[in-house]
């Protein structure tokens, strides 16, 4: 049996935005290593394989999810997510720069974890991601998310 290691999932088209989330993790000191995925097809493509029998070295413990993504939308990426069994208890944050009330009610509808706006500066974004630390890899309980065949 191979050995795991836990990652954070970044599902996110723009560089620019990658480049400074990945700063923000870290400045913040978070141990957890992003993994990204550049568009949704991506994603589903990375996550296929925890659910496939091969299973997959690198679990997420938490996806960060861009809703604005070339071939497959967060919003597709988010319902295929929710409706495999051995990935619906993967917690999914929604990280997007939309404020709009139709894709909030919409990311929750599918079954979204938590929805956050991207903040437009740095100091907020780190603020943000110190507190995505604290909330979803220290203090909440995670689900176990088994692989095939385990």
């Amino acid at each position: 049996m191979s050995d795991y290691q836990d990652v954070i999932l970044l599902v996110e088209d723009n560089p620019d935005d990658v480049h400074l989330i990945s700063r923000a993790f870290r400045k913040a000191n978070i141990e957890t290593p992003l993994e990204v995925a550049e568009d949704g097809d991506q994603a589903v493509n990375y996550l296929s394989g925890i659910d496939d029998a091969d299973g997959c070295e690198m679990t997420p413990v938490l996806i960060l999810l861009d809703l604005k993504l070339p071939r497959r939308s967060g919003f597709e990426v988010l319902d295929w997510i929710k409706r495999h069994a051995r990935l619906r208890r993967l917690p999914v944050v929604v990280l997007t720069s939309s404020k709009t009330s139709t894709d909030i009610e919409r990311a929750y509808d599918l079954g979204a974890n938590s929805y956050l706006a991207k903040p437009l500066r740095p100091e907020g974004l780190l603020s943000m991601v110190t507190q995505i630390n604290s909330y979803w890899l220290s203090l909440n309980e995670r689900a176990v998310v088994r692989r095939a065949g385990t």
